[in-house]
């Protein structure tokens, strides 16, 4: 045998680095990871504060909120609800806060004292009511608000679990580039009324006029003449024309009466100079 593998024989085998890394305990259970590796037991000079691991009222959010855990807790009847229990319970958990929060305990402090009141009203004999009612129950209106106050807790819980924003999910957001996104110039309004107006300059720049023929007929006018003068003893000249209908409607109807007068229907008197014109039918009719 070689000199090499003599003394590698007597030589103890090194452990290589995987086997340095494994803990030396390794049929407990950790109990927490510092750094990444397991704590399988808690270090000497451990410092642990005095209130690390106490239950804090703060947690519940207020005193129906503790009082509906502690019958919950238990799965006691919340309409039968065993005060004598219930109110030895609640006392405890207010016992612990009374010497370090004194303030926050006298909230509890209150609910505690309406147990006690309401435990007092079950032990006195009911008070007597009309037949055929049941007395009332002290823990009625107790009762009243731990269902009331349940409702509104779970409707509240279910509300939590709708996805927040920031909580559960964020906006997304998208950035573009400045350069790449078109700017257009700012419009004020000076500048709006500016193209207003050069709007409607031009839109009378190019109007148009529609002129229609209107169809009137001389022979219509004259029966309305005649139709005016029948019943009447004169008629002034000015009241046979209607100024409201136009120029081309006072034409026809002078027309008309010229008409009439030459063919002898009319006849058109003026008794001086400047004086008012009449106009009468120069028949009698039939």
């Amino acid at each position: 045998m070689s000199p090499d593998l003599l003394a590698s024989a007597a030589l103890p085998a090194q452990p290589d680095s995987q086997t340095l890394a494994m803990p030396v305990v390794i049929d407990q259970v950790a109990l927490a990871r510092l750094y990444g590796e397991p704590l399988f037991a808690l270090p000497h000079d451990l410092y642990i504060p005095p209130d690390a691991l106490k239950v804090f009222l703060e947690a519940f959010e207020g005193p129906l909120d503790l009082l509906l855990y502690l019958i919950r807790r238990q799965n006691f009847n919340i309409l039968d609800i065993p005060m004598a229990a219930v109110t030895r319970q609640y006392l405890s958990y207010v016992d612990e806060i009374r010497a370090s929060n004194l303030e926050l305990a006298a909230e509890y402090l209150l609910m505690a004292a309406m147990l006690i009141e309401i435990k007092s009203r079950m032990l006195l004999p009911p008070k007597k009511v009309a037949e055929g009612q049941e007395p009332e129950d002290p823990r009625a209106e107790l009762v009243r608000r731990l269902l009331e106050y349940e409702q509104i807790k779970l409707a509240a819980h279910r509300l939590n679990e709708v996805p927040q924003f920031g909580r559960d999910f964020v906006r997304a957001q998208v950035y573009v580039e400045q350069s790449l996104q078109p700017r257009f110039p700012d419009v004020h309004m000076a500048d709006l009324q500016e193209a207003w107006r050069d709007i409607v300059k031009r839109a009378r720049l190019v109007q148009h006029h529609v002129i229609s023929r209107e169809a009137l007929s001389v022979r219509e006018h004259m029966t309305m003449v005649l139709r005016k003068l029948q019943g009447v003893r004169f008629v002034e000249f000015l009241d046979l024309f209607d100024v409201s209908r136009g120029m081309p409607v006072l034409v026809v109807t002078f027309i008309a009466m010229l008409e009439l007068a030459k063919e002898g229907l009319l006849d058109i008197t003026q008794a001086d100079a400047f004086a008012p014109i009449y106009v009468r039918l120069a028949y009698t009719p039939a």
